[in-house]
């Protein structure tokens, strides 16, 4: 898939370590790269690479689109990380958006469309009619951003997480 010359394509298995490199950019954006967890190693094993020679994907929980500018030799300049979901009350399945984020360099070329584009087009792929995804409540131009493209703030929605200690302590009640 092109838009604007730049190429977008899901990762395979020798994309891990650019993966990596852009969550920590991103973390580093959000300001919480102590909170990163992942390793090459983890994202090996739990995400779902595309195998180009039989055109399928390894099992794995997300798939990742990256963006390569052309402008760049090859260098992914972008990725959307996303997964499947599902909605109860519509029946039928969606995709949710984990992450999104573009190099600060190559913003406001229309590669973070592009990649949200890809997200909407895999959700219809799949018989979907949604796509769905979270942005930090203090991320003013990201919000500005979703919003020009059609996107509604869901704000009668509390986010909810049960983690570490917390999710351990529930599983065992």
């Amino acid at each position: 898939m092109a838009s604007d010359d730049a190429t977008i394509r899901h990762a395979t298995r020798d994309d891990v370590d650019t993966i990596f490199s852009l969550i920590h950019e991103l973390a580093a954006y959000e300001k919480s790269t102590s909170d990163v967890a992942a390793t090459p190693e983890i994202l090996s094993r739990t995400l779902a690479h595309y195998d180009p020679t039989t055109d399928s994907f390894s099992q794995g929980y997300a798939r990742t689109f990256l963006l390569v500018a052309p402008d760049s030799s090859n260098t992914v300049v972008g990725m959307a990380l996303y997964f499947y979901n599902f909605s109860t009350w519509t029946g039928i399945p969606g995709v949710y958006l984990e992450d999104l984020f573009v190099k600060p360099e190559y913003r406001g070329k229309g590669y973070g469309k592009a990649l949200i584009k890809a997200c909407a087009k895999e959700s219809i792929r799949l018989g979907g009619s949604r796509m769905d995804w979270t942005c930090l409540a203090w991320n003013e131009p990201s919000l500005k951003f979703y919003e020009s493209l059609g996107a509604k703030r869901k704000d009668d929605w509390v986010g909810l997480r049960a983690e570490g200690e917390a999710l351990k302590r529930l599983a065992e009640s």
